[in-house]
C-alpha cells in the first residue's frame, strides 16, 4: 500500500499495490502494521456495504460527533463513485473545505477519512457498491449531517444530485 496526502490534513488516498498474474490480481486492502507506521487508525469495529441502483445517487454527507466520532476507510468494490469529505474541525485551517476523488473497482483507490470529517459519495455508475470500515459503533444520538447541495459548501458533484434520502435532504443549511 501507498498513502498520498489530500489537501485536507489527515485525510489520505490509499493506493493498493496489486500483484498481477494469469489468474488475476491480489492486493492487501488493510494492514495494521502499515497503517500504524503512518500513525493511522488500526482498530475498526464495523464493515459496511452500500449498493446504489442508479448513477447520480448521493449518500451523505454524514458524520458522528464526539465521543462517537469515527474514522472511515472507504473503497468502491463495483463500478465507480465520486467520494467527498468535508473538514468539520473548527480549529482546522481547512474548516468546511471539501475534497473529492473518484474511487472505482478499476483504480482500487481508498479514502481514509479521519475523525472530524463529514463523508458522502455520488454513484458514478449504475450498481456501484461501496465497502467501508469504521472505527466506532454507530450511535444515533451522535449522528450529524450536511446537505450535499449546500451552497455554503459548493461541492462540485460530477453529476446532478439525485436519489437523496429524506433524512439527507433535510439536514440544515450551513450559514457562513
Amino acid at each position: 500500500m501507498r498513502f498520498s496526502a489530500t489537501p485536507l490534513t489527515g485525510a489520505l488516498l490509499v493506493h493498493l499495490d496489486p500483484r498481477v498474474d494469469a489468474r488475476g490480481t491480489f492486493a492487501r486492502a488493510f494492514c495494521a502494521r502499515e497503517f500504524a507506521a503512518e500513525s493511522l487508525e488500526t482498530s475498526f469495529v464495523q464493515s459496511n456495504i452500500s449498493t446504489n441502483t442508479h448513477a447520480g445517487t448521493v449518500r451523505g454527507m454524514h458524520f458522528q460527533r464526539e465521543p462517537h466520532a469515527e474514522v472511515k476507510l472507504v473503497r468502491c468494490i463495483h463500478g465507480a463513485i465520486y467520494d467527498v469529505i468535508v473538514d468539520m474541525r473548527r480549529e482546522s485551517a481547512t474548516y468546511l473545505s471539501w475534497f473529492g476523488a473518484e474511487l472505482s473497482a478499476d483504480n482500487g483507490l481508498m479514502m481514509y477519512v479521519p475523525k472530524g470529517f463529514a463523508h458522502g459519495y455520488q454513484a458514478m455508475s449504475d450498481g456501484a457498491a461501496v465497502l467501508y470500515m469504521v472505527s466506532a459503533f454507530y450511535e444515533p444520538s451522535s449522528e450529524g449531517g450536511l446537505r450535499a447541495n449546500d451552497p455554503a459548501l459548493a461541492i462540485a458533484w460530477p453529476r446532478a444530485v439525485s436519489g437523496l434520502s429524506d433524512k439527507d435532504a433535510a439536514w440544515p443549511l450551513l450559514m457562513r
